[in-house]
């Protein structure tokens, strides 16, 4: 869907243009963290255990190792909340006394290359006394658990409660109550480019730049300066191309703090770049929840009360500047979906252990959510004999805008239309069909369906919400035109992969009139752009995209006042486009770079009633919108092998105003992606003792192209009158979606058996182990005798 922009002639938004940042990266020429160069090297000591006390670190001679007792006046890490009896925990920069998760940093080792770091790190003597872990949170919660934190009793970092007057009633009044008990293992974000940061120390002005892959460069800065007690002025931070990030990427790493501090001490440049193992060890993970969902249903299958209790393993500490509320506050807000009802009653709590810090993963809580809130509608329907289309049709939204039960508030969407579009594309009775032949030859194909709200770019209004210290969410961008004609966008934001440069050079093309080509977007580096909070959360286009259409609006009314002027016609009169200011009707025109040229260099000719130059800042900070989606999965499993292969993958989505189509359906396709293979594959596993046993990519399984299947897209426009743009965002969806869909498409799938997965991943062992529990439970009722565990 195009439209013009008044005063200009050209339509780029709406259109699939390749992406400008792509001709760098795909010739080899991007700028990645560890490509450069750097006088010292550093590898990190971490904890083999759990938990323990550091009895003693012994470094071979002459060796240059750092450790927390060299750190001193630098404070720890501290993400604090003000709301859900939030417990502030302190996470040292390196271990001080004791660890509390393996692989915490306890020592950074500094060398003249990698490998010499690597051999001195092997020739480390770490001697930790074994204390007694905590792993599972369910066992944490138990009384005698080991405490990781005094400051936080019991485990418990935050305690959040929703509860809405006269749910008791409305409750025991209930026809029919479904209980859906979730398990939600842990995860790891796994980008291509795990985690690096350089840090260079300039010695004529006193300056460190850092370099990392980060999704948010101020913070970042603000942070570490924070940590190190120094002037924000003195650190430059730059995030340059980065290999993916998908929320991994957000958090404080405690390593890029010791790089600084390092390239401060030494007066030199210190780089780091982390290896796979140490990634999937210690570099944040995700989703490891507990969820008990209870619908009441009416004796028309009506959802009418939700109730819910989510334990969120938080991990040993609480990541900066999110918190570890990230997780349980957003699934307690996000629960009740895109499904009708007014009776809510909710419990998120945020539970620590002895494992891997927890940080936003791409879609954060939400795949979990959606995940547990879908296969509860898969059972409603069954209780009720109806069909699982059948039973979202009577509860989807259909009116807005629409308050939810929790309080947040829904713009126009298509819920129910979504839904109506998938199920037409997949030829429900078709499948069907094809279904009960395809069992008589035993073979057992099953479809699932996802249906979703995908909350996007909201401001700060949203995350005050939550009583967050630092609240994330308005953006700034800085539109210039120079003297040569060139537009110049310096933003706030912090593109990784997601093709915004290209996004948003197509929102300033429509207003000011000239080809995306001839705009420059500059981001990642805290010398150059605005104060932002960078990318994430499906914000971007959204939140950046406003601030940019709201400084290019800017600029195009100077670029028709200077025109005015040049061509002594009505400001009305004046239409920019294909890089000039004409005059409509006319033959006459000014290019813009003419235009540029005299306003820096002829600014006597405008008599005063012109500022010189053209630059002009839009700061945007919206309360969000809600993009939503139907996600439908076909599979077949091998009842032999408990593999499950995906056939077919339809969604119909809808994100609002499309800027560019092919750069959406990318985002989507790569989500989906992410999604199988948390629904399938992705599982952080620990033994009993704390020691991870997925540390590398033969246990760890991220999807392949072998088990990604054709995907194909229907889209829907609903414009959003939350956003400037009417964009929606649109970057969590894919993986929001495909594990319900998925584990869903599993269960239609063996339904013959009575088999029921309600946990991801749905490996192979866990459907072969429901197949042999149900054959064992069928031939203990054949028998007469009770069905043993």
């Amino acid at each position: 869907m195009t439209a013009h922009t008044k005063g200009s002639g050209m339509t780029w938004v709406g259109r699939a243009i390749r992406r400008l940042e792509d001709p760098a990266l795909v010739t080899g020429q991007g700028r990645f963290t560890a490509d450069l160069p750097a006088q010292y090297w550093v590898r990190f000591l971490r904890s083999p255990v759990a938990a323990g006390r550091i009895e003693s670190i012994k470094a071979p001679q002459g060796a240059l190792v750092v450790t927390a007792k060299d750190l001193t006046g630098v404070k720890p890490i501290l993400a604090v909340l003000h709301k859900f009896a939030y417990r502030p925990v302190a996470q040292p920069i390196l271990a001080a006394g004791e660890v509390r998760f393996v692989g915490e940093p306890v020592a950074a080792v500094v060398a003249s290359s990698e490998a010499e770091a690597e051999d001195i790190l092997d020739d480390i003597e770490l001697v930790v006394g074994d204390t007694k872990s905590v792993i599972d949170a369910r066992a944490a919660l138990q009384d005698g658990a080991p405490q990781i934190h005094k400051e936080a009793p019991g485990n418990v970092i935050l305690d959040g409660r929703i509860k809405t007057p006269d749910f008791d009633t409305v409750w025991a009044g209930a026809h029919r109550i479904v209980t859906m008990e979730a398990r939600s293992r842990r995860q790891n974000a796994t980008p291509m480019e795990p985690r690096a940061g350089h840090a260079a120390y300039d010695a004529p002005t006193g300056r460190v730049t850092l370099t990392c892959t980060t999704q948010m460069p101020h913070v970042m800065r603000t942070a570490i300066a924070d940590v190190l007690g120094m002037p924000e002025s003195d650190l430059r931070v730059i995030a340059p191309d980065v290999g993916g990030g998908f929320g991994q990427k957000m958090s404080l790493a405690a390593e890029y703090v010791v790089l600084v501090w390092l390239a401060r001490k030494l007066k030199s440049s210190v780089a780091w770049t982390e290896d796979r193992r140490e990634n999937l060890i210690a570099g944040f993970h995700a989703r490891d929840q507990y969820l008990t969902l209870q619908g009441a249903f009416d004796e028309d299958a009506k959802l009418i009360a939700l109730k819910t209790d989510i334990i969120a393993n938080v991990g040993a500490y609480s990541c900066f500047p999110t918190t570890c509320g990230v997780e349980p506050l957003m699934a307690m807000a996000e629960m009740p979906g895109p499904y009708d009802f007014r009776h809510y009653d909710a419990r998120a709590r945020g539970v620590l252990t002895n494992t891997c810090t927890m940080a936003p993963y791409r879609g954060v809580s939400r795949p979990t959510i959606t995940f547990t809130l879908e296969r509860l509608m898969d059972k409603a329907a069954r209780a009720f004999g109806l069909d699982p289309v059948d039973i979202r049709r009577r509860n989807l939204i259909g009116k807005f805008p629409y308050v939810s039960v929790a309080g947040l508030t829904f713009d126009e969407a298509s819920y129910k239309e979504t839904l109506e579009m998938a199920v037409k594309a997949i030829d429900l009775p078709a499948f069907r069909a094809r279904q009960r032949d395809a069992r008589k030859q035993s073979r057992y194909l099953g479809i699932g369906f996802a249906t979703f709200s995908e909350r996007t770019g909201y401001g700060s209004p949203a995350f005050a919400a939550r009583g967050m210290e630092i609240t994330p969410g308005w953006e700034t961008v800085i539109l210039s035109i120079d003297p040569s004609g060139f537009a110049e966008a310096r933003i706030g934001a912090s593109p990784h992969g997601q093709g915004l440069r290209t996004a948003l050079a197509q929102i300033i093309a429509d207003e000011i009139g000239v080809a995306p080509q001839m705009i420059r977007v500059v981001h990642g580096d805290t010398d150059r752009a605005p104060y932002g909070w960078g990318t994430f959360a499906s914000r971007s286009l959204v939140i950046s995209g406003g601030a940019t259409s709201i400084a290019a609006q800017k600029v195009r009314a100077k670029l028709i006042k200077i025109a005015s002027h040049m061509l002594e016609a009505s400001p009305g009169d004046i239409v920019l486009e294909d890089g000039a200011a004409k005059v409509a009707g006319t033959d006459r025109s000014v290019s813009i770079a003419k235009m540029a040229r005299e306003a820096y260099t002829q600014t006597h000719r405008f008599k005063g009633e012109i500022d010189p130059g053209i630059s002009e800042t839009g700061t945007y900070d919206p309360p969000g919108t809600f993009s939503n989606a139907c996600h439908i999965a076909v599979v077949e499993v091998d009842v032999e092998t408990g593999r499950t292969m995906v056939e077919r993958y339809l969604v119909a989505e809808d994100a609002g105003r499309i800027i560019n189509p092919m750069i959406a359906e990318g985002q989507v396709h790569g989500g989906i992606a992410q999604g199988i293979g948390n629904a399938l594959l992705e599982e952080i596993v620990y033994d009993e003792s704390g020691g991870i046993l997925t540390a590398t990519l033969a246990d760890y399984l991220p999807p392949t192209a072998h088990e990604i299947p054709p995907i194909e897209l229907h889209h829907r426009e609903t414009p959003s009158t939350e956003s400037i743009t009417k964009a929606k965002g649109l970057g969590e969806g894919g993986t929001i979606g495909a594990p319900a869909a998925v584990v869903n498409a599993i269960n239609d799938a063996l339904a013959p058996f009575g088999v029921e997965i309600d946990e991801i991943p749905a490996t192979p062992q866990r459907v072969r182990a429901a197949l042999r529990s149900a054959l064992h439970s069928a031939h203990s009722r054949a028998s007469g005798n009770p069905a043993g565990p």
